[in-house]
């Protein structure tokens, strides 16, 4: 009879044991630093093309007496703490609200297959459009549609160049005694000269060359140190150890200025939203577009404002930054 008492309280332990460790790993996977509920809003549509980010959607999250609140971003990206304790078998409740879409509710049921680490996908269908009474006016069509935007960037233009002639006077056959300067083998007296160029203010030289033109030129040298990085100041000297040589300095001059290119590029739409992406450097933006057969221009400026669509855009900041611009149509238009 002992035996069987001690054998009975060893399954009751064990089972409060089992127990414990269940609470246990879900309040580490919920309640420890607050847990995190990751997702993302996306339209619902059949056509995985079309189920386009939707920014700006109040996003609760609610147990029934805990609730935190936040928003989706450009990318339809939301995170949220929930700071309530949720217990095995308890619901939280995602809602997800925006005036242009129908109302959506998300029920997580909590426990083990709850977990902080998954990642929630909301998709919202649009509100029904209103119609009148009266007939139904047909939708204005917008077609062949191009962005067109400017980059900016600096360049180095070729704006002409310059030359230079200098001799270095000097008289062959002395020998060189206890003097300087002397031909390199230290044998002859030899002299030296040199010429420089300024290429003004914003400008410099490229390609420079230096080069004996006449006289004896197999007994002259020239010292480039003073012009093989080129720059806005350059010089050039030469020492010659017999008769009097002439050189010759030549340099293409470039100028530094920014250059403004004209860059066009195509929308993709699908359904009634177009997409394009422009370089971070991308400036002064607009839309050319027919609108019911006339061709329009209309510029984007910073606000992001077209008679005909709500766009938005956000930065993708994986690898080189690029600006990702979605334009939805308004009521009353068409692609």
């Amino acid at each position: 009879m002992k035996q069987r008492r001690v054998l009975i309280w060893s399954i009751v332990l064990a089972t409060s044991g089992a127990t414990a460790i269940a609470v246990a790993v879900f309040m580490h996977d919920w309640s420890a630093g607050a847990p995190r509920i990751r997702g993302a809003v996306i339209l619902r549509d059949k056509d995985s093309r079309k189920e386009l980010p939707i920014a700006d959607v109040v996003v609760v999250a609610s147990d029934g007496s805990t609730s935190t609140t936040t928003q989706s971003n450009a990318s339809g990206y939301f995170n949220l703490p929930f700071h309530g304790g949720v217990w095995p078998g308890q619901t939280v409740t995602l809602s997800f609200r925006h005036p242009d879409y129908e109302p959506l509710d998300i029920k997580l049921q909590s426990g083990f297959r709850l977990s902080a680490k998954r990642l929630y996908v909301a998709r919202m269908a649009p509100r029904q459009e209103q119609t009148g009474d009266g007939p139904a006016k047909p939708p204005i069509v917008v077609s062949n549609i191009m962005v067109r935007y400017t980059v900016n960037s600096l360049a180095e233009v070729n704006i002409g160049s310059a030359v230079k002639t200098f001799q270095v006077v000097n008289e062959g056959n002395v020998p060189c005694i206890h003097g300087s300067p002397c031909s390199p083998d230290g044998s002859w007296k030899a002299s030296t000269g040199s010429a420089s160029l300024d290429a003004g203010t914003g400008n410099e030289f490229r390609n420079v060359r230096a080069s004996c033109i006449a006289g004896p030129c197999p007994f002259t040298r020239i010292d480039s140190s003073g012009f093989v990085q080129g720059g806005r100041n350059i010089t050039v000297s030469a020492l010659n150890w017999s008769d009097t040589a002439t050189f010759l300095l030549e340099a293409d001059v470039f100028h530094t200025a920014i250059s403004s290119n004209v860059r066009e590029s195509y929308p993709v739409v699908f359904g009634r939203t177009l997409n394009f992406t422009l370089p971070e450097t991308e400036e002064g933006v607009s839309i050319e577009a027919e609108v019911n057969g006339a061709p329009m221009v209309f510029p984007l400026g910073p606000e992001l404002y077209l008679s005909w669509a709500t766009c938005t855009a956000r930065i993708d900041s994986e690898g080189e930054k690029t600006t990702v611009y979605r334009c939805e149509l308004k009521s009353g238009y068409r692609f």
